[in-house]
């Protein structure tokens, strides 16, 4: 009788998304055709990361591989733990297949053979997004955003696309964190400022509830339908949009994925996971989906723990899911993803989006990348979206 799979898996905390957890799980065994609440062939052991630090992460990946033994470790990291992780998965050889929302580009210094990444990408989407925003509403676009979401490489990455696009002149206005009170937004220097400049277009970058907010307050600005607003993607979530679905908003976002996407393979995996699970399909467990997929793709070698097979073959191959094909070993080249241009409307609470156009990504060791991370040394530790 062959033992349960043993995947360890690294969760650190989210305000944001507090099940996404679950989500990637139950995603991971229905991409590997099993019902997760009827199997017993895969055993997950969670660890709480805190805020997904590096120590907190190595502590976890420790307990997994000396104490609990598990085959596989798994879960949401950030790039930035990475180079404390690879020691121990390769001293010890342990296979990691890890998710991440894509807030930094994966241009490593530190590259694994063990070590594979199931991304949401939202950098592609933000060089679309940039490269797009221009060439439909022109030059001086003001991008917005928090003080946490500037540490990232979100905005740098749709500044590249606005300037691969021509653009030679892009505003930034950083919000400033109120220590007294953190979850406050406070707009009134920004409307201000536009007010003084006006600019193209305004592209947002919150996440979570602030996201809203910032909707909230633009809708009941001067500003609100006169200046084009473009959002990040993860604000166009629909279970993010359903609480100011009723702002009869009319905003633009590019998306590499969508619950409403009409190919054969998404219909069957949101039917298969809203069915089972009873929630709504999210990103996240779109991304442990496609990671059983390709789990299972080598099956015959993951059962008789044939590891060495396994990473050889997770190397080479990609896999045809929800959002086209897939592959998840960096140095293959990452398929790019297909990216829609959205024009987001709601009314009277009902949510309705139109794809009025199609982005180009770029491989992530694309030249035009490596001045975002030769200028950018620091950055937040923990995974976006987990706040």
């Amino acid at each position: 009788m062959v033992r349960p799979l043993k995947i360890g898996f690294l969760t650190p905390y989210s305000g944001v998304y507090p099940f996404y957890g679950q989500h990637l799980m139950a995603g991971i065994l229905m991409g590997l055709f099993k019902d997760p609440l009827r199997q017993n062939d895969v055993q997950f052991v969670p660890a709480y990361t805190k805020m997904g630090d590096p120590k907190s992460s190595i502590e976890a990946v420790n307990k997994m591989v000396f104490f609990d033994q598990v085959d596989i470790i798994s879960g949401l990291v950030s790039y930035k733990a990475i180079p404390d992780l690879i020691p121990v998965l390769e001293n010890f050889n342990k296979l990691a297949f890890f998710f991440d929302m894509g807030e930094y580009i994966p241009y490593f210094n530190h590259l694994s053979p063990n070590i594979f990444y199931s991304s949401q990408q939202i950098w592609q989407s933000q060089f679309a997004l940039g490269h797009w925003a221009h060439k439909e509403f022109g030059d001086t676009g003001m991008m917005v955003m928090p003080v946490y979401e500037a540490g990232y490489h979100l905005s740098s990455a749709f500044h590249k696309g606005a300037n691969a696009a021509g653009s030679t002149r892009m505003g930034l206005h950083v919000i400033p964190r109120d220590p007294a009170d953190i979850k406050q937004l406070n707009l009134e220097s920004f409307f201000a400022e536009i007010k003084r400049n006006t600019p193209a277009y305004v592209h947002a970058i919150f996440a979570g509830k602030m996201g809203n907010d910032f909707l909230n307050q633009w809708k009941a600005s001067a500003f609100f339908k006169h200046i084009p607003l473009i959002v990040i993607e993860n604000m166009v979530y629909d279970d993010i949009l359903e609480d100011v679905a009723n702002l009869d908003l009319e905003i633009y976002a590019a998306t590499s994925w969508s619950r409403d996407f009409e190919n054969a393979r998404n219909k069957e995996f949101v039917n298969k996971f809203e069915t089972t699970g009873g929630q709504m399909a999210s990103i996240y467990s779109l991304l442990g989906y496609e990671a059983g997929l390709a789990l299972n793709a080598v099956k015959p070698q993951l059962d008789i723990r044939d590891w060495d097979s396994v990473k050889s073959l997770l190397r080479r191959e990609s896999i045809v899911g929800p959002r086209g094909e897939r592959n998840f070993y960096p140095l293959s080249g990452f398929s790019l993803p297909v990216i829609d241009i959205i024009k987001v409307t709601t009314s009277l609470k009902n949510i309705y989006k139109t794809v009025i156009s199609q982005g180009n990504g770029l491989k992530f060791d694309s030249p035009d990348f490596k001045e975002i991370h030769d200028e950018s040394v620091s950055g937040w530790q923990n995974p976006y979206l987990c706040i």
